[in-house]
């Protein structure tokens, strides 16, 4: 499962971010170590909307409050950024997108981001997270070499020749 928060974020070109006591709806109490969360500068604080794909590295249950007899749960986490967005995707991208029963992916970040438009964390469906991976670029080869496409291999760049030694002179 995949997940989604929307907060403020100050440093939307940060490698690694740091949520304290963040709120959990839509099954975002189940967050853990390793899994991937998409990240969304929130625009009540000034930001965006989708910014940054990451990779949980950290996160911790925060204790209930004493007394208070219903909490919605809370998690500390940090990331580490895996990828920036190409394109924006946010409140004015999805504001059309309002009916709830379509089973569209945009209408699922809609509906648990904008309904109620405060800060939390959200699981998403698979059909969502795939539908944001579309939002970034594609990873490129660390270095020169075959690429699967099909049935055929090609190469990502063109390797230099090498020039065989000219013949001694007699």
């Amino acid at each position: 499962m995949a997940f989604a928060i929307k907060t403020e974020i100050r440093d939307p070109r940060a490698t690694t971010f740091a949520f304290t006591t963040q709120k959990t709806m839509y099954g975002g109490k189940h967050i853990a170590e390793g899994d991937t969360v998409f990240l969304f500068a929130s625009e009540n604080e000034g930001g965006q909307g989708l910014i940054a794909r990451g990779v949980v590295t950290s996160v911790a249950a925060t204790r209930t409050k004493p007394g208070i007899i219903r909490q919605t749960p809370r998690v500390s986490l940090s990331v580490r950024r895996t990828a920036l967005a190409k394109r924006p995707l946010g409140r004015s991208e999805l504001r059309h997108l309002t009916d709830w029963n379509d089973g569209q992916p945009g209408t699922e970040l809609n509906f648990k981001f904008y309904r109620q438009a405060t800060n939390k964390i959200v699981g998403i469906s698979d059909d969502a997270a795939t539908f944001l991976g579309k939002f970034f670029l594609a990873r490129r080869p660390a270095c020169p070499g075959p690429i699967r496409s099909g049935l055929n291999y090609t190469f990502a760049a063109p390797r230099p020749e090498r020039r065989k030694p000219l013949p001694a002179r007699w």
